[in-house]
């Protein structure tokens, strides 16, 4: 199989280079931008996944409801449509743009695009990406990163989501 290449990006998002995935996901000094997609029900609650367990970070954690990289060559809101179809099976096209942050760990760096929508409809989980998902309420949300059971990233995300009142859980 074929190596992903990513695109690798300055502290601004501007493309300085490229990389396989293999080595962003092993050198965090590659910056590489991600996309991040918050869905939320109209009646207040937000979707998480559950990360497949097959997965080379993070198995089996709670996370955003959908997440993924930007290839080399790919807009920013060509991979956010791409990856919803991928993992959820919606159409994010009406998705809005929130914030852009940098997230470094021990494995990676991520130049992070997060957008959200407002999703009344159904989702077709992609069993090869994702374990389990469902709506959460914000207590429920609170609960599971106490007790560690989301990605770091995703504390970290809602945590700027919620400080900034970017998200709406009325």
């Amino acid at each position: 199989m074929e190596q992903e290449i990513l695109p690798l990006v300055n502290n601004l998002g501007k493309q300085v280079g490229s990389a396989s995935r293999k080595e962003c996901h092993s050198n965090p000094a590659l910056l590489h931008p991600v996309v991040h997609l918050h869905v939320m029900h109209p009646e207040g609650k937000l979707f998480l996944q559950q990360r497949a367990f097959t997965k080379d970070l993070y198995p089996g954690l709670w996370d955003t409801a959908v997440g993924g990289h930007i290839s080399d060559g790919e807009e920013i809101q060509e991979a956010l449509f791409r990856e919803g179809k991928e993992e959820l099976g919606i159409d994010a096209t009406g998705a809005r743009f929130i914030m852009n942050y940098i997230w470094k760990n021990v494995n990676e760096s991520e130049y992070v695009h997060v957008y959200i929508l407002c999703y009344p409809g159904t989702v077709t989980l992609n069993p090869e990406e994702i374990k389990d998902g469902r709506f959460f309420t914000p207590e429920e949300i609170r609960e599971m990163i106490l007790k560690k059971m989301t990605t770091h990233n995703f504390a970290h995300e809602f945590q700027l989501l919620e400080e900034n009142g970017h998200i709406n859980f009325t």
